[in-house]
């Protein structure tokens, strides 16, 4: 089975930091991009972070261009979102997905998995 599974979350003062992991099983991972997306309260589910495939290369929404650094260690099948300077916009619940073409992208109808999110909660 296609497992994807996010978790690390928290609650957190503003200006903390967070490590979120993304754990994936039973797919080739090493041929997939995969992505970090969140959802705030009220709002609609946006594109957070991406790392390719094989080369690694990152992506970031400019929210969080600076802030936030994607990871992969493809021997352990997982993807790591470390967040610093974490600001209360960026509380959401947060999610991963996994798209097989390998390049990123920012449409979420492209992903073929989704994981079960971890919340992240920001104080002011």
């Amino acid at each position: 089975d296609v497992q994807l599974q996010a978790s690390g979350g928290g609650l957190v003062q503003a200006g903390g930091s967070l490590r979120l992991s993304c754990a994936a099983a039973g797919f080739n991972f090493d041929d997939y991009a995969i992505g970090w997306f969140r959802q705030a309260p009220g709002k609609e589910r946006e594109g957070v972070s991406c790392i390719k495939n094989r080369d690694g290369t990152p992506y970031y929404a400019e929210s969080v261009q600076g802030r936030f650094t994607i990871s992969r260690d493809n021997a352990k099948n997982a993807v790591y979102l470390q967040m610093n300077s974490l600001k209360p916009e960026d509380t959401a619940v947060y999610y991963c997905a996994a798209y097989g073409i390998g390049h990123c992208t920012a449409v979420e109808e492209l992903y073929d998995y989704w994981g079960r999110g971890t919340l992240v909660t920001v104080s002011s």
